[in-house]
């Protein structure tokens, strides 16, 4: 039973890789038509009202009282905060150092998880962390060096600094509400809180959705269905299943998965130094989720522990 646990907890963790990766994709479509606030608060939007249809189907209710203290902080941060300032954050930086300076996430989070949640470090998660953040590096330096009109500015790399602290904090505060609500209703409620606090740019989304072109809609739309409503619902139901930490290291395979979905949708073809920064990536998160092989012989009789 422990067994098929962790492999749904990895299958949804790999759903929502795959679909944040794809989340780089669509932004840069909707990002031509739509302003930061707007685009997180269109996507917000769409992602609430999904999973509030399947919250009422599903009649689980409001989540317990225990669970809000966790549900408000990660709303405003994650829900909130990360996504307006991400979206800003990508006008004022090249998508590649924007993917290096977001990237010390997953090492805020270990650390954060290690101070307010009393979880281990590894050495497994620390090798596995070091080796896929330095892939994080080589795709960001390949990106930026790219010949495309890559920039960065002090300005874009402060507010990717932003958005990778709220992005860490929003995980560490939402692993106690899970202990208490359900990942539907962690997240359900977590999304409503975002879309609340990016209200005041109802008036931007209202008029730049009257002159976008529809590609530009859909895809804001897409953003707010698949990588905010199901991807943050899988990634809640793994998270109540392993440590913020591990949760962590496993986002480090989005760059490697953006490269991919670049190539294959954008015609992107990758370089040597992104397709090894990818590889890198990859191997990171593999070390960090291994476990230590059991060397001890199982005494007569008894099975050993897997």
């Amino acid at each position: 039973m422990q067994n098929r646990t962790s492999r749904l907890a990895l299958a949804a963790a790999g759903v929502t890789v795959v679909l944040w990766a794809s989340a780089f994709v669509s932004i840069r479509s909707a990002g031509a038509a739509y302003s930061p606030g707007a685009l997180a608060l269109g996507r917000l939007l769409a992602g609430a009202l999904v999973l509030g249809c399947v919250l009422l189907i599903r009649r689980e209710g409001l989540p317990p009282r225990a669970a809000w203290r966790g549900i408000l902080i990660s709303g405003l941060l994650w829900f909130g905060v990360y996504m307006v300032v991400l979206n800003w954050g990508e006008q004022e930086v090249d998508a590649g150092t924007a993917a290096m300076v977001v990237n010390i996430g997953p090492i805020l989070i270990a650390l954060l998880g290690a101070r307010f949640l009393k979880e281990s470090l590894p050495p497994r998660l620390i090798a596995g962390m070091a080796v896929s953040f330095a892939g994080a590096v080589a795709v960001g330096l390949s990106m930026s060096s790219g010949g495309s009109g890559a920039h960065a500015s002090v300005l874009g790399v402060v507010l990717c600094l932003v958005a990778a602290a709220a992005y860490a904090g929003g995980v560490v505060a939402q692993k106690p509400a899970l202990a208490h609500g359900s990942a539907l209703q962690v997240t359900t409620f977590g999304c409503l809180v975002g879309a609340v606090a990016c209200l005041p740019f109802a008036g931007q989304l209202v008029e730049e959705a009257g002159r976008a072109p529809l590609s530009a809609t859909l895809n804001m739309l897409y953003l707010g269905v698949f990588p905010t409503a199901l991807a943050f619902t899988t990634w809640a139901y793994a998270l109540a299943r392993t440590t913020a930490g591990r949760m962590g290291a496993t986002t480090y395979a989005v760059p490697a998965l953006v490269v991919l979905l670049a190539w294959l949708f954008l015609g992107e073809l990758p370089g040597v130094l992104t397709l090894a920064g990818g590889a890198l990536c990859l191997a990171g998160v593999a070390v960090s989720r291994s476990r230590p092989r059991q060397r001890a012989a199982a005494a007569p009789g008894t099975a050993e522990s897997t």
